[in-house]
């Protein structure tokens, strides 16, 4: 038997199995041990992987551990989505999570016993997703015992506008606990590419020293090459300027705050907070659907500015992009990022008349699909290949890919967009 994901045989399973490729993680035959130890071992793992029932054909009983991690994947798995508990197959009734906030804080807690925290984080958001249990996060008690990650905050944050006045305060701690984990990974390697390309992108013609750029200076200097002294007599110098003590670029973050974008809104307001904080970089940060609103003033707390938006409704491109044109004062110095799906409900010609005008007037313009680790979205091509041909290309962006994005952005070199046939 070759060595394969447990997640490559969960689909032939109703049971728990239809949920262990992201639940167990472990890799069937990878053992080496010899003879009935490897057969044995082999076949507690296809039983996980199978979940429980006379079809699973391993006729493998598990005990103890082995057995509580299988209830804990029947709970979620052993029964459809939206279903009143019944096996898909033979209708027999399975395990289930009920609708009880005790109940479902005890699965959380045997989760977290069994599985690493990004297997749990998967299993919360199937929980979320095949069972509804998005109302059990307005409890207070709950949201202590989930593992907080990126589509967690996203959850809460479409619940904002529900969520009673005693959850917001945890609710607001969990959020800030996922921005910190994400500013502490994201913030000084962000800080160093773009103050590094806002440096390279302020050439000086009389450098000290240490900031000559030798690589430019040999090249505009190759005509005094001397042969018989095999040098090269550097007549002007070319270097680094110095661009942190002065706001040199512009930048406007201009988000879609529709539902499939929730992860790039969590992203986006702390990749908005890390520019914010360069004194080089006047950023700005817009969210919309239907409506457009302004959340600058907010930057300096990317948990109030994700406490600012709306996640859900409708979607109106052309209009976030008439706010963000009219606050454009220096075009050639001027970056706008547009982070959307692309799925407009405003005007369409009108949308890409104002993406033409702002490209004519030196601004330079990015599109990303998503600005998040789970590739591509759905996202509507033909206005994604209007784009392109107007020399604003679309693409999927992941959080470490954005800095070199920026970077290229602000020093008007061609960006590095990835393959999107790898995204996808």
């Amino acid at each position: 038997m070759s060595a394969m994901t447990a997640g490559s045989g969960a689909g032939a399973g109703a049971g728990a199995g239809a949920g262990v490729g992201a639940g167990v993680g472990v890799r069937v035959g990878a053992r080496t041990e010899s003879g009935s130890e490897a057969t044995a071992d082999r076949l507690r793992r296809w039983r996980l992987v199978l979940g429980a029932g006379g079809a699973d054909g391993t006729g493998c009983e598990l005990r103890g551990r082995d057995a509580a991690m299988d209830g804990a994947l029947a709970s979620l798995y052993g029964r459809q989505p939206g279903g009143a508990g019944r096996d898909a197959d033979s209708g027999r009734r399975t395990a289930g999570l009920g609708a009880s906030a005790p109940g479902v804080a005890r699965w959380l807690g045997d989760i977290r016993a069994y599985f690493p925290t990004s297997v749990v984080q998967v299993m919360q958001r199937d929980a979320i997703d095949r069972l509804g249990l998005s109302a059990l996060l307005l409890e207070p008690e709950m949201l202590t015992a989930v593992e907080a990650d990126v589509h967690l905050v996203g959850t809460l944050l479409s619940l904002n506008k529900v969520m009673p006045e005693t959850t917001k305060e945890t609710a607001r701690a969990v959020v800030r606990k996922v921005v910190e984990q994400l500013e502490k990974k994201l913030a000084t390697r962000t800080r160093a590419t773009l103050t590094g390309a806002l440096d390279r992108s302020a050439r000086i013609s009389r450098p000290r020293h240490r900031d000559i750029d030798w690589d430019r200076t040999i090249r505009a200097n190759l005509k005094n090459y001397l042969p018989e002294y095999r040098t090269v007599v550097p007549e002007r110098l070319i270097g680094y300027g110095r661009a942190a003590q002065s706001v040199k670029k512009d930048v406007v973050l201009c988000i879609d705050q529709s539902g499939s974008m929730a992860a790039s809104v969590v992203y986006a307001s702390v990749f908005g907070a890390v520019l914010a904080s360069l004194r080089a970089i006047d950023t700005r940060l817009v969210v919309f659907d239907t409506a457009v609103v302004d959340l600058t003033d907010q930057l300096d707390d990317p948990v109030d500015v994700l406490f600012g938006t709306q996640l859900g409704g409708g979607t109106d491109i052309n209009r976030a992009l008439a706010y963000c044109q009219s606050r454009i004062t220096r075009p050639a110095e001027t970056v706008v990022v547009l982070i959307s799906d692309l799925y407009e409900g405003g005007i369409r010609d009108e949308m890409l008349k104002r993406v033409a005008a702002m490209k004519a007037s030196g601004v330079q313009f990015v599109t990303l699909l998503a600005l998040s680790d789970e590739g591509a979205p759905a996202y509507d091509r033909d206005h994604a290949a209007a784009l392109a041909a107007l020399g604003a290309p679309a693409f999927a962006c992941t959080p470490d890919l954005f800095p070199e994005v920026m970077a290229a952005a602000l020093e008007k070199r061609p960006l590095p967009i990835p393959d999107m046939a790898e995204q996808r």
